[in-house]
């Protein structure tokens, strides 16, 4: 478990574990009543300990977030703020494929939340061809997430950012955990320290990456992205280049997932399209929608096909260029041509008016 929240929050330098001691932690306003034991892991913003609660004797994962360390001095007091509001929220969440908030506070400038402490490893290990899950196992994980995700929307409660890292597997056990919700929250309308944008850029939807309102449809967006990236190995959109990277999400078709599995079914790719769709009206407007599409994939033949051997290189197949013209057969570059009716994935009172 250790090497697995190192693996999320990065290894600590000697200089900073001394100056981070757990007696010094424990001392913290608000944390007395959990006695922290070792540190699992830390980042720039966090540090992670496992922690015993004192009146139940339960094991937790206690995350502190240094505030102060990220945001200007004037957004402190609004920040804290708006963390306790999605620590509450999140606390609420009731879900067996969601790791549950337990408890959350300040500690001076800062805060802390406190999770239920589970074993596993996240999804990110699972990204590389090479040690890629099965198709159908990736398949039945997308259902699980996305149905998870819908009970988070209807509870008022978007994740935003959601990625690999951010979801435990144990396989042994079948769990899968949720981790995180709220936290990217915590940024919104504040300027970090560093001006660094919180939240993974590639798992981005359009929308959240141009700073408008994202609601449960974002994270749909990128639960399709990371889906993609399990079956594939490789990214929708990647560039070395921030604002290339970021272009292509706002503009770009992503390549056919059977570009790089051309095993993989066709009502598969046009899920993960469907999901992809640039515009949040033409993507699956509750995870129960994207959940149901991905049980009627599994229920189809061609799962279970062997996998694309790699290349040379290590990808299946080449993903076409920004200037190759799109394949009249790519489920990707065919969903702008769906009518909404048709699609179904749309409250009716979002459908366009005609006129009598």
């Amino acid at each position: 478990m250790t090497g697995f929240w190192r693996r999320v929050f990065g290894k600590a330098s000697p200089s900073e574990a001394a100056s981070e001691s757990v007696q010094a932690a424990t001392a913290a306003v608000g944390l007395q009543g959990y006695e922290l034991m070792q540190e699992l892991g830390r980042g720039a913003m966090a540090v992670v300990h496992l922690a015993r609660e004192r009146s139940s004797g339960r094991l937790v994962a206690i995350k502190r977030l240094a505030l102060q360390r990220e945001f200007a001095a004037e957004d402190l007091i609004d920040v804290r703020q708006r963390f306790m509001r999605e620590a509450r929220a999140a606390g609420h969440l009731q879900h067996p494929d969601i790791l549950q908030v337990l408890d959350a506070g300040e500690a001076g400038e800062d805060a802390w939340i406190a999770m239920e402490y589970v074993q596993g490893q996240d999804l990110s290990h699972f990204t590389r061809v090479g040690q890629l899950l099965p198709a159908r196992e990736v398949v039945q994980l997308g259902i699980r997430l996305a149905r998870a995700l819908d009970y988070a929307h209807r509870q008022g409660v978007v994740h935003r950012d959601i990625k690999p890292a951010n979801v435990m597997l144990e396989r042994a056990s079948n769990s899968v955990k949720v981790m995180d919700f709220g936290i990217a929250r915590i940024a919104d309308g504040s300027r970090t320290r560093t001006g660094l944008v919180l939240g993974t850029p590639s798992f981005m939807s359009p929308e959240q990456l141009a700073g408008l309102k994202v609601d449960g449809r974002s994270d749909l967006y990128s639960l399709g992205a990371l889906i993609y990236q399990l079956l594939t190995g490789q990214l929708p959109h990647q560039s070395d280049s921030m604002a290339k990277l970021m272009y292509l999400i706002a503009n770009a078709t992503p390549p056919d997932v059977r570009h790089y599995q051309p095993q993989l079914p066709e009502a598969l790719a046009m899920v993960l399209a469907l999901a992809l769709e640039k515009r949040p009206e033409l993507r699956y407007a509750s995870g129960e929608q994207m959940a149901q599409d991905l049980e009627a994939v599994l229920a189809q033949d061609g799962l279970d096909a062997p996998a694309a051997k790699p290349g040379p290189q290590g990808a299946t197949a080449a993903a076409p260029t920004s200037n190759t013209a799109p394949n009249s057969a790519d489920s990707f570059a065919q969903t702008v041509r769906l009518n909404l009716p048709e699609a179904g994935q749309n409250p009716a009172d979002q459908q366009p008016k005609t006129k009598p």
